[in-house]
């Protein structure tokens, strides 16, 4: 299976919920321009969202949704590139950069069409 593995996806979820909530904190307490605190909470919730529907897939793939162990990359590539490039904005970085961050999103829309496929999986028997 490789690198790819639920227990990987799950490590690399838990980091992108702790920077989630570091940035979001650094946003409240220790940024004063307006603009740049909006940019640095926008990522820190939609990445704290997408790091907790990567644990809702492990959760999936338990109760037999198979194909949800896609989503994940889906999930975290948008993390790194939605909220990368508000964090990067929000700290200096050249207002440019925000022509990639729409990637990010279709990288969220496209995990959610997968999860959503992921659970038509799941037995309806089973509860």
């Amino acid at each position: 299976m490789g690198f790819w593995t639920r227990r990987n996806w799950m490590t690399l979820a838990a980091i992108s919920g702790f920077i989630a909530v570091a940035v979001g904190a650094f946003a409240a307490h220790g940024v004063k321009d307006p603009k740049a605190q909006e940019w640095l909470r926008t990522g820190a919730t939609y990445g704290f969202m997408h790091t907790m529907a990567t644990f809702a897939c492990a959760t999936l793939m338990q109760v037999g949704a198979r194909r949800a162990r896609l989503a994940p990359a889906f999930f975290l590539s948008g993390v790194v590139i939605f909220s990368g490039s508000l964090y990067a904005m929000a700290l200096g970085a050249p207002r440019w950069l925000g022509a990639i961050t729409p990637i990010g999103g279709l990288l969220f829309l496209t995990g959610w069409l997968i999860l959503a496929w992921a659970a038509r999986g799941v037995d309806p028997q089973a509860g």
